[in-house]
């Protein structure tokens, strides 16, 4: 082999493990805003300036799990022991909504200290987690990591990253992070998937034990369940009253009654969507 050749061939091996190497991970920047979103494929964060959120006095008949998730996070940003919290249960009752809000208000009522930040990751980016608890420990700011709809189906194995991660491995979690996730499913896993185990495994009880360990990794469980008609009324009330709606009120509850039978549900999330097509009528903005 000539000595051109063997070059060609080294420069070729070169070209192939540089792109077999993981990709340089450039300092997370978390001075612009108090929001973000995990970009995986590039492994930073991308600012979001403007939040989609509701003010925290709007979220009805959820008082007990907002003034654990109050508490829980204040206790975190004042750099004191906290719980990972798993939200789970009803759709449409204002989980993913009171995540954004609380952290909202722990802000404004810690101004005179750094942000508490919250960073959303999707489900299915999930696998790269670890690399962000790493960038974040470096960082001087407290963060809470926000995965929306969390759950696993069969044969899906993503679980076990998670369940890694939340445990931090060798290192431990970094002590300036906390992870928040919202789900339909107390065990995060269908009930069938769990049943499934328990009829296939060798040993049933070490097999469900696998798959329903994942939620004992968050310390505190928040349950949402379906609101009564009393409380459905109630949110109906504080929005029409925060946006100024000009409308008798037992016209609007006759409205946002029939509006929830035609749907089949009572919930926070369908009280705003009566309420966008009451705006809509009086043609009054949402600011």
């Amino acid at each position: 082999m000539t000595d051109e050749t063997l070059n060609r061939k080294l420069d070729q091996l070169i070209a192939i493990l540089s792109r077999m190497a993981p990709p340089e991970v450039t300092p997370l920047d978390m001075d612009q805003c108090d929001c973000f979103v995990w970009n995986p494929e590039k492994l930073t964060l991308n600012p979001v300036k403007h939040v989609n959120r509701v003010d925290i006095d709007l979220i009805k008949g959820v008082d007990q799990a907002r003034d654990a998730l109050i508490e829980n996070t204040r206790q975190f940003a004042n750099g004191l022991p906290a719980n990972n919290v798993l939200l789970w249960g009803a759709r449409g009752m204002g989980k993913s909504s009171l995540v954004k809000s609380v952290q909202a208000k722990i802000n404004q009522q810690n101004k005179d200290k750094r942000p508490l930040k919250l960073i959303e990751i999707h489900r299915e980016d999930i696998g790269t987690l670890p690399v962000l608890l790493s960038e974040l420990r470096k960082t001087p700011y407290r963060s809470i990591i926000f995965c929306d709809d969390l759950s696993f189906d069969q044969d899906d194995t993503s679980y076990k990253s998670l369940k890694a991660a939340l445990d931090g491995g060798v290192e431990g979690r970094p002590e300036n992070v906390l992870f928040y996730a919202t789900s339909n499913r107390r065990h995060l896993m269908p009930r069938e998937m769990i049943d499934n185990e328990s009829s296939t495994a060798v040993n049933p009880s070490e097999a469900i034990e696998e798959k329903v360990s994942l939620s004992d990794r968050f310390g505190l469980w928040l349950g949402f369940h379906k609101c009564a008609q009393d409380e459905y009324l109630d949110m109906i009330d504080g929005y029409v009253r925060h946006y100024g709606l000009d409308e008798p009120l037992d016209k609007v509850h006759h409205d946002a009654l029939e509006w929830a039978t035609t749907r089949g549900n009572r919930s926070g999330r369908v009280a705003w969507q009566f309420i966008l097509a009451l705006a809509g009528r009086l043609g009054k903005k949402l600011d």
